[in-house]
């Protein structure tokens, strides 16, 4: 499904980091967007959030989802699937709280239907040189504890140090507490850590009041948001895998 973008263009530069930041020591990724595509993932959530919504009696068009997600988006709303429920149940609390228990309740279902993590290509080479060239990984993400599993799985699960997601100590983003805790593991400061995400207002935004250098991967339902002013600006923004790359070199080169 084609969503609508905001009309106003995505940033065409980013914030600059001072040549006198700390070395970069520790690279944090999180998982849905920058390792895994979702794209399958997020076609059966659209699917889904429609029946959920059906079985309420709410007919809702597909440009009517869309238009939803754009404005869930573009709110910064923690979790985009609540917004885009409570959007399109106009407000109606217990309609909203049914259709997300269905809706999560579906999640096994479409776990097995995706066939697990979609990895994009050539992340797995990127991550194996960072982490050849000495530099310590981490994930931060908002994922159940089966995603490490899921990671292993391609055989780059134990190139992370740090191995914890939310399903491990309940903390989410955009909750500072969830990247202190990869900090603390990885033995670290914040101001020693790149931030790899892709959304400004999860990953972009926590990981910046907390001093790290961040990159933000346009990708999947999150790809238009934009920022709220030049303090959400990462230092840099990227599309694919190669520009990531190169945007990795260029702030550890400044560092």
């Amino acid at each position: 499904m084609t969503r609508p973008r905001p009309t106003a263009s995505s940033p065409s530069h980013s914030a600059s980091p001072s040549p006198s930041a700390a070395p970069i020591r520790a690279v944090l990724f999180d998982v849905g967007g920058p390792l895994d595509t979702e794209v399958n993932h997020e076609r059966l959530i659209d699917q889904h959030i429609l029946e959920a919504l059906a079985a309420e009696g709410i007919k809702a068009s597909t440009w009517d989802l869309a238009r939803a997600s754009v404005a869930a988006v573009a709110s910064f709303a923690p979790s985009a699937y609540k917004a885009i429920l409570w959007t399109l149940a106009s407000g109606d609390r217990a309609v909203a709280e049914r259709a997300y228990e269905a809706l999560a309740a579906r999640a096994p279902e479409r776990q097995r239907a995706r066939g697990g993590i979609e990895l994009r290509p050539g992340v797995g080479a990127l991550l194996r040189s960072l982490h050849g060239r000495g530099l310590l990984l981490g994930l931060a993400a908002n994922q159940p504890q089966a995603a490490v599993a899921e990671l292993d799985r391609f055989g780059i699960g134990r190139l992370f140090s740090h191995r914890e997601v939310s399903g491990h100590h309940g903390y989410r983003k955009p909750d500072v507490r969830l990247f202190l805790r990869a900090c603390d593991d990885l033995g670290v400061a914040p101001a020693e850590c790149l931030m790899v995400g892709d959304r400004i207002d999860n990953d972009i935004v926590p990981t910046k009041l907390l001093g790290m250098r961040t990159v933000l991967f346009r990708t999947g339902r999150h790809a238009g948001q934009l920022p709220r002013s030049l303090d959400d600006l990462p230092d840099a923004e990227v599309s694919s895998v190669e520009d990531l790359a190169g945007a990795i070199d260029r702030l550890l080169a400044l560092a």
